[in-house]
């Protein structure tokens, strides 16, 4: 049975100099060296044996390490090719890893999930540049893959946006596509002092459970959001009324407002998800209606 080798910063280091490893900025590579947090995003993430887990952005491989131990198995998808003899050195012996080097937003998840791990569903653990975490969130939110449980580190101000409520300064259209699809909960955050190179901010690990279901207008639902948030700063009725895509009058926003019982003169980040569905249920029933009357929609 593989054991831990707990690799220290300083072995790290050497590994990564021994290999002529320069860490990308494009990329945006800090990679997580602490023994104490790997542990605890193993934990926070649920990992044990009968768990399947789809690591994004390995690294180095200290935080696979630390998965590979505990669950059943660990696929690893890592976009740079120059971490490869750095991740057969650090991951060797292990027999429940592989590693794929791709871009994971250029990979059918749904064939790798069912090829590496029978269709069996899966927890996702990853490791997120900024650039790159909403385009990634999004396709493993919207391909109705099998996933139970999403847990990731991402910067901490962007942890806060993740989770934030309505009437916070951090709700934003981000807050309700997160709801939309999860339950998220800040674990812990996470010290800039614990990667290398170390970053200019610190981070945070949130973990979202996929239990959410809503039977409303998808694209719809999203189409308000963003006409809401698109200027954040107007009314809701100003807001909703003035975004060209969404393409329906004053009035009928009003209408649509007032049998939501939504006070038009309240602002994007004052309505719950709950509110923004609702919504959502009105005006597709109106589209379809032809906007006939609050008659036909009660």
């Amino acid at each position: 049975m593989q054991t831990k080798r707990l690799y220290s910063p300083n072995q790290i280091k050497d590994i990564l100099e021994r290999h002529g490893f320069n860490f990308s900025k494009a990329l945006g590579q800090n990679f997580l060296i602490d023994g104490n947090i790997v542990r605890k995003i193993s934990i926070a993430a649920g990992v044990d044996k009968n768990t399947n887990v789809l690591e994004i952005g390995p690294g180095v491989g200290t935080l696979t390490e630390e998965l590979a131990l505990n669950a059943k198995r660990v696929v690893a998808v890592e976009m740079d090719e120059r971490l490869k003899p750095i991740l057969e050195e650090t991951l060797s012996g292990f027999e429940n890893i592989k590693v794929i080097f791709s871009d994971v937003l250029k990979l059918d998840l749904k064939e790798i999930i069912e090829r590496e791990f029978d269709g069996e569903r899966i927890s996702v653990v990853a490791n997120l540049p900024y650039y790159v975490t909403t385009p990634i969130l999004e396709m493993l939110f919207e391909n109705d893959l099998p996933i139970d449980l999403i847990t990731v580190m991402v910067q901490k101000e962007v942890a806060l946006r993740m989770t934030a409520k309505p009437g916070s300064k951090d709700y934003s259209s981000l807050s309700i596509f997160i709801r939309f699809y999860s339950e998220p909960k800040i674990e812990f955050k996470v010290p800039n002092t614990v990667f290398m190179p170390k970053p200019k901010v610190d981070s945070a690990v949130v973990k979202m459970e996929l239990n959410k279901k809503y039977d409303v207008n998808r694209e719809l639902f999203f189409k308000i959001v963003k006409a809401a948030f698109s200027k954040r700063r107007k009314t809701i009725i100003n807001a909703l009324s003035s975004y060209e895509d969404l393409n329906v009058q004053k009035d009928d926003i009003r209408e649509l407002l007032t049998l939501a019982d939504i006070d038009e003169n309240r602002r994007a980040e004052d309505l719950s998800i709950e509110e923004y569905l609702n919504l959502t249920k009105l005006l597709d029933m109106s589209l379809k209606l032809g906007f006939q009357g609050k008659k036909r929609l009660c």
